[in-house]
């Protein structure tokens, strides 16, 4: 059975330095924002010359901040997911990749507090509290549709084996652990599971290919997996899940959220940092400087109405997953479907604005800007870019569809993790 488990556990986004342990919610807040300057610090620079966040990723690490969702009965903060939210939004402001990296990190602990078992809690919390990270390897591209799985989970005498090929794989190029989804058998058929890899295991294979327009440091590679042996204790049934009400989908979508509506904050006020700096006002205006041109002014206006909305909303919503998680199932099934299905719904009505809030602000900084703005050396259209691509991470139409639904109809959102 010992060759089944993972092997020792190094933490190489450590680098030997011991994390800090946050005791409270107040100093994890406060030890986010004092990362924000070496957060955005080269961030353009990286972009451009696609360096990857090995710095801010190890700063991070020993900070302490990945394990704040850890249960307290493991030596956690327990933080909930408001506060995970406000993380992600706050380094959203600074950097979308690097916010991007650490959305699956928090979304699969997740999935751990809720489907595994106290060997594997043990094992990967452990790992987290001492600065490693978790990431994915979960879509694939081959299939009629992204939630369509070749990749296969198969038992194998006392162990499991994992075989197949994950793509997009957000922060893999930096993880410790590997949450690998994908189909394994079931008295019913093939149904998700979760694996739980060491990145570090000899027959995991990650490819540095990720070539997109945006979000060009997110760490993001192909993941190979050839025959990869997992211990039972860390194979979760990801399926069941979804046979009652929780709260992992809203959870992993607010997480989005939240880096969409930092983002937005983010390109909103270097416009205007740009513009109160560096632009010149429009002939038209009669004004010597463009902060006093009165159409800009009031073009500001509007972006910051839109981003206060995409804010609100993103509040609004963090507080009804964290009402829906303490609302107890065994007690009062009905109410907790209720609150689950209005965690949902607010999180999709907060993404929808946020996604669309960080699409426009992005794009209207070019307009408010000015010219010199459009330069390539500014590294402003990162922006853009990072924006328009993580938004295309699913379709924002099915979040209006099932809104519409819900509120017409009364009918409650699905269960599969994307609302």
């Amino acid at each position: 059975m010992s060759e089944t488990l993972p092997g020792p556990a190094p933490a190489p986004t450590t680098d030997a330095v011991p994390p800090r342990t946050i005791a409270s919610i107040t100093e994890a807040l406060d030890v986010a924002r004092s990362l924000l300057p070496s957060i955005s610090e080269g961030a353009a620079e990286r972009d451009r010359d696609r360096v990857l966040p090995h710095g801010p990723v190890r700063e991070i690490s020993r900070s302490g901040l990945l394990g704040i969702t850890v249960p307290r009965e493991l030596g956690g903060l327990e933080a909930p997911a408001s506060v995970v939210a406000e993380v992600l939004r706050l380094f959203g402001t600074a950097d979308l990749s690097l916010a991007q990296i650490l959305q699956p990190h928090f979304s699969f602990l997740n999935a751990l507090r809720l489907r595994g078992g106290r060997p594997a809690r043990e094992r990967v919390y452990g790992d987290v509290l001492a600065g490693s990270l978790v990431s994915n390897a979960q879509a694939e591209r081959s299939g009629r549709t992204a939630h369509t799985h070749a990749t296969r989970i198969e038992p194998d005498g006392d162990h499991h084996t994992v075989d197949g090929t994950k793509y997009y794989a957000t922060g893999s190029l930096f993880a410790d652990w590997l949450a690998v989804v994908a189909p394994a058998p079931t008295p019913e058929g093939p149904r998700p599971h979760i694996a739980f890899v060491r990145a570090d295991d000899p027959r995991v294979r990650i490819e540095d290919d990720w070539a997109g327009m945006g979000q060009r440091t997110t760490a993001s590679g192909t993941v190979h997996l050839s025959g990869v042996r997992v211990a039972p204790e860390f194979v979760l049934e990801q399926y069941r899940t979804f046979e009652g009400p929780t709260t992992y989908g809203a959870h992993a979508q607010l997480l989005h959220t939240a880096i969409d509506v930092g983002a937005a904050r983010g390109a909103l006020e270097e416009a205007a940092e740009f513009v109160r700096v560096k632009s010149r006002p429009w002939f038209e205006s009669g004004v010597d400087h463009a902060t006093e041109d009165p159409l800009l002014v009031h073009r500001f206006g509007e972006l910051e109405v839109l981003v206060r909305s995409a804010e609100a909303l993103l509040e609004t919503a963090a507080a009804r997953v964290d009402a829906a998680d303490t609302t107890p199932v065994d007690e009062d099934p009905g109410e907790a479907e209720a609150a689950t299905a209005e965690a949902s719904i607010a999180v999709a009505a907060a993404k929808v604005v946020g996604g669309r809030a960080a699409v426009d602000v992005s794009s209207a900084l070019f307009e408010v800007a000015g010219t010199r703005a459009t330069a390539d050396a500014a590294g402003l259209h990162r922006h853009w870019r990072d924006t328009r691509t993580h938004t295309v991470h699913d379709p924002v139409r099915w979040k209006v569809q099932h809104i519409g639904e819900y509120s017409l109809n009364r009918r409650r959102p699905p269960r599969h993790g994307q609302i």
